[in-house]
């Protein structure tokens, strides 16, 4: 989803990832966290049952491509093999107002 000014051009888009591979038990979380403060993003990471990672990336569209670019490269002991992304309804989707690292789910 992204929010636009007047002249059409978006001020936030919001962005959900699922990011697969070996990217639990290697930082993924604290990496993503940490991009997301350097770029300016808010949301939310956390691990899911499944051994993937999800994310929500809410900022400007160049610092979601940005983390979405992160999301594909991981930390260094990662091994990420597919990101599946998605830009959630306007109906559901909260502004956030800063970066969360949550529980499994």
């Amino acid at each position: 989803m992204a929010k636009e000014q007047s002249d059409g051009k978006a001020l936030t888009q919001t962005l959900h990832l699922i990011i697969h591979g070996r990217v639990q038990g290697v930082g993924f979380r604290n990496y993503l966290s940490y991009k997301a403060g350097v770029l300016g993003i808010r949301g939310w990471v956390r691990n899911r049952r499944d051994g993937s990672v999800e994310a929500i990336s809410q900022g400007t569209p160049d610092a979601v491509a940005e983390m979405l670019a992160c999301a594909h490269r991981g930390p260094r002991a990662s091994n990420v093999t597919a990101v599946n992304t998605s830009e959630p309804a306007a109906d559901n989707c909260p502004v956030y107002s800063k970066y969360l690292v949550n529980p499994t789910a």
